[in-house]
């Protein structure tokens, strides 16, 4: 699977930062994740759409 890595530290870091937290709780919402990476990294709105987007299609890809 080829995935696009988005530029920029903040955005590397939120998507590095939510996926230990999938790794440690699978089954929990990507929503309130994303929305605490918003805050934590300080995110734009477009960060954050990239963010739902990629997590979802993530899971629906079964990774």
């Amino acid at each position: 699977m080829s995935t696009i890595m988005p530029e920029g530290e903040d955005l590397q870091r939120a998507i590095k930062w939510i996926s230990s937290n999938l790794e440690d709780n699978p089954n929990q919402p990507i929503f309130p994740l994303v929305e605490k990476a918003v805050f934590k990294f300080d995110l734009s709105p477009k960060d954050s759409d990239f963010l739902m987007t990629f997590f979802r299609k993530r899971k629906s890809e079964g990774s």
